[in-house]
């Protein structure tokens, strides 16, 4: 009888394609994952992920569900899959799940952080995770920007995605804190749009810079024109952080 799994999954996405499995290559974290699990259950297994996250960014938090033909003992199917992981990606967690639990399908609430770095040098062990800001910007105020994306609103020219039916989205909370010479922008929603995190955050650092205005902001609401909002700033700097059923 088969058997449902939920597993907490890591990992240092800077030399891997992105989350989602691709015909032009292997480097992908469900690639590695599917392979490695195929080979245990000798069957092909699928396996979802609570998110597809960009190549270039990182997970401290994804989750991923998968049935295998058979109920295993879940610390031995931990330990295989870590055997045969790559460096940069683990599996840290697992749990039995009910049939119908699926990662992406069930996930209620999510949370990333976008890390900014406005030091004079390089922060050398940590840099991988940071994006390094070229002017140092008003704190203060870009918590006055991020205020602007707490709610219910249409955030089709906050994304890069060319056809989403639905671009409606509820952000819960936006975090702006300063510790030293990192600045940490911690987003919770129900859900985001491809490259949303990455454009908003771009968007408030803009505003911080004094580069972007809040009827600019307003506009980009109204309009839906991408071109409006602030860059997308580079995946280095973005980390799903936890997600929430």
């Amino acid at each position: 009888m088969s058997q449902n799994y939920k597993l907490l999954i890591q990992y240092d996405g800077t030399d891997y394609n992105g989350w989602q499995k691709q015909k032009n290559t292997y480097s992908t974290i469900q690639w590695y994952f599917e392979n490695i699990l195929s080979r245990l259950d000798k069957a092909e297994v699928e396996v979802a992920g609570s998110g597809r996250t960009d190549a270039g960014v990182h997970a401290k938090g994804q989750v991923a569900s998968f049935k295998l033909s058979q109920s295993y003992d879940r610390d031995f199917v931990l330990d295989y899959i870590n055997k045969y992981l790559p460096k940069g990606i683990a599996a840290v967690q697992i749990e039995y799940a009910q049939d119908r639990f699926h990662a992406r399908l069930n996930a209620k609430k999510k949370t990333y952080i976008y890390r900014l770095w406005t030091g004079r040098y390089a922060n050398v062990f940590e840099q991988r995770f940071l994006y390094e800001c070229t002017s140092i910007p008003d704190v203060e105020k870009m918590k006055q920007a991020a205020a602007l994306f707490v709610g219910v609103h249409d955030f089709c020219g906050f994304s890069s995605a060319k056809k989403n039916k639905n671009t409606v989205r509820e952000i819960y909370g936006i975090e702006v804190n300063k510790y030293e010479n990192e600045i940490q922008l911690v987003f919770t929603g129900n859900g985001f749009l491809y490259n949303m995190v990455r454009i908003i955050s771009g968007t408030i650092l803009g505003y911080g810079t004094g580069e972007i205005d809040q009827a600019r902001i307003k506009q980009v609401f109204e309009t839906g024109d991408r071109q409006l909002a602030g860059t997308t700033l580079p995946a280095c700097g973005l980390t799903l952080l936890k997600v929430e059923y």
